[in-house]
């Protein structure tokens, strides 16, 4: 029996749940591949106490990423920011769960 070392839930504060779920619906809106589940998962954050799968997280990471390319011409640059800002937050939290914990004993 093998178990990853790796958190499969990631939680998440409110406020960027609630960003990300905003930006997801426009990502789904403009049917950008595989932002449908993420915008549902992310909708349900708050009855969750905001914790998600890691990989939905990452899975709308880059679909706002996505979204920010196809969109960058037509949305403000404070918009544009702050669609890039959530999305890289994601992408960072998530990465954080998964980058191996550094030991502070000797070798």
């Amino acid at each position: 029996m093998t178990s990853s070392a790796f958190p499969r839930t990631i939680i998440l504060p409110s406020s960027v749940c609630e960003q990300a779920a905003e930006h997801l619906e426009h990502a789904v809106q403009r049917a950008i591949d595989g932002a449908a589940a993420p915008w549902r998962a992310f909708r349900g954050a708050e009855e969750n106490h905001g914790e998600l799968p890691v990989s939905i997280v990452e899975q709308a990471a880059s679909c706002l990423l996505v979204l920010a390319a196809e969109s960058a011409q037509h949305l403000r640059p404070s918009a544009l920011r702050t669609l890039i800002g959530v999305a890289l937050h994601l992408r960072d939290s998530a990465e954080a769960v998964r980058r191996p914990t550094v030991t502070s004993g000797p070798w």
